[in-house]
């Protein structure tokens, strides 16, 4: 079987970089407009670059390779001027944190697009692909777990009721310009191929050999990576297949009760989104300044104001009781730590429990 990547030159002079098993079939496609996304809206596209690759892999990466390309690398690429190529790989790295398909462009001016310095751009934030989603209901409840931490980039691959899902709106709950962003896929292996760091959530074995982590240890080698990492997580009824897995670095997995291991979508997301999180700068909701202990000579006077009242109406019975049951009301009373405010307040109560009742 045979492999193919890509350059697409748009109707606006940007370049498009994809992958393929079916090169005449993908061209037809970008061309018709059937492909959601960013050449949708370039057309026309027209080929005038490919290359082919007996192995999947291979193809992949070099599609990685040649996306991160500058346009006057890209160009020599088309020419096939391999000495321009070799020239422009000695020139100014490339670097690039924008999300795909905006990795696979250059600027018209020939410059890379980037956000912020060359040398110290930020690790971007992981990306949620969901694999053959099947509930439109589910798609939005994922997109909400994802804001509710930070998350904003959903990748769809191949959406069993199809996209835009007019169900999926409502259970996003104000999170849907994360449905409206999101970007839809044929393949898994198209949605990660931008993505040096692919994390499979699955608690099943399936038979693929790979390295396991908990969401935990992927949050800290995410946000010390380089490059675009993904999380990517199956369909509701029956989870990752072992082809979506193989094409992952490393399974992602949750100590889990054997006896009922079936999490629904959000639940998933929002496990790997709240630990990505906590090494985020987001905002923590405001401490409620709860005042100072208050003072002991404070405590002493509600403590004998009630052991007053209650002497009134006859609690400390038997008498033999009494101290014993003093000395509980205490350890009750001293346990909250109790605040000026907060003593003041109980005080008045007892206050007005003791006037007689107004007719």
């Amino acid at each position: 079987m045979s492999f193919w990547i890509y350059i697409l030159r748009c109707a606006d002079g940007t370049y498009y970089t994809g992958h393929t098993d079916d090169l005449e079939r993908r061209i037809g496609q970008h061309q018709s407009g059937d492909i959601p996304g960013y050449t949708h809206d370039r057309r026309p596209v027209e080929l005038v670059f490919s290359e082919t690759f007996t192995d999947r892999i291979d193809a992949l990466e070099r599609e990685r390779q040649v996306k991160d390309w500058s346009r006057k690398k890209k160009e020599a690429l088309i020419r096939g001027d391999w000495a321009a190529v070799s020239e422009a790989a000695r020139s100014r790295p490339r670097v690039s944190t924008t999300p795909d398909p905006g990795s696979n462009r250059t600027g018209l001016d020939g410059h890379p697009r980037t956000n912020g310095d060359m040398n110290e751009a930020p690790t971007p934030p992981p990306v949620i692909v969901l694999v053959r989603p099947q509930l439109g209901e589910n798609i939005g409840k994922a997109a909400r777990a994802m804001l509710n931490f930070g998350l904003t980039e959903m990748r769809l691959v191949s959406p069993r009721d199809g996209w835009p899902n007019p169900d999926a709106g409502p259970s996003a709950a104000g999170a849907d310009f994360i449905l409206d962003q999101a970007q839809v896929f044929e393949t898994l292996a198209e949605a990660v191929s931008d993505c040096a760091h692919v994390y499979a959530t699955t608690v099943r074995k399936r038979g693929v050999t790979k390295p396991v982590v908990t969401p935990e240890e992927a949050a800290r080698e995410i946000h010390a990576a380089q490059g675009r990492c993904a999380y990517i997580f199956g369909p509701e009824r029956s989870g990752l297949e072992t082809e979506d897995v193989a094409l992952a670095r490393k399974i992602l997995t949750v100590p889990i009760n054997p006896e009922f291991g079936s999490l629904n979508l959000a639940q998933a997301v929002i496990l790997c989104a709240y630990e990505w999180s906590k090494q985020a700068d987001l905002k923590q909701p405001t401490i409620t300044d709860l005042g100072e202990p208050a003072p002991q000579v404070e405590l002493e006077g509600m403590i004998e104001q009630l052991n007053t009242l209650l002497e009134k109406v006859g609690y400390f019975f038997p008498p033999d009781r009494a101290n014993a049951t003093r000395l509980t009301l205490r350890n009750l009373l001293t346990k909250p730590g109790w605040n000026h405010l907060e003593v003041r307040t109980l005080r008045g109560v007892l206050s007005h429990l003791n006037r007689p009742r107004e007719r």
